[in-house]
């Protein structure tokens, strides 16, 4: 399944890759040195077996974010033009409350910031649907009806 992301997310995704490859991949080389170089037996050094493990993940998420950002799709941000679309700010209420969020690629939500994905139940059921759909949500309390208010 593509990843979808805006051109800011796509950026961020690439600055962390080359954080990683630059300075923390340099980091753990230079610890394993210092751990190979005290003489001590590696397979009793606590700290080389962690650095080892560390340097596992590390090479993992490396992996992880080349393979992202190779299969990235870049939806540039156009004007909405009334309809929602990744990068769109929207405005909703299920009659209760309001919510304010905008939407994303899986990789750059954050709920505590506002940001929901666009593989989410709501981001799916938003996604593409003008100012003033109804949406249901199918959730573990039942399904949520929810009307977009406004899209910006």
């Amino acid at each position: 399944m593509p990843e979808y992301l805006t051109l800011k997310g796509l950026e961020k995704l690439k600055k962390g890759l080359d954080y990683l490859k630059k300075v923390k991949r340099k980091e753990i080389v230079e610890r394993l040195e210092k751990c190979t170089s005290s003489g001590e037996e590696l397979s009793e050094n606590s700290e080389y077996l962690e650095t080892k493990e560390e340097q596992g993940f590390l090479e993992g998420r490396i992996l992880e974010l080349e393979e992202l950002i190779k299969e990235a799709v870049i939806l540039p941000y156009k004007k909405h033009n009334g309809w929602a679309q990744i990068g769109s700010t929207i405005l909703i209420t299920n009659g209760r409350r309001k919510e304010k969020f905008t939407i994303v690629g899986a990789e750059e939500a954050n709920s505590l910031k506002g940001k929901i994905s666009i593989n989410s139940p709501l981001g799916k059921a938003i996604f593409n649907k003008p100012k003033g759909s109804v949406i249901k949500i199918d959730t573990p309390r039942g399904r949520i009806r929810y009307k977009i208010l406004k899209i910006i």
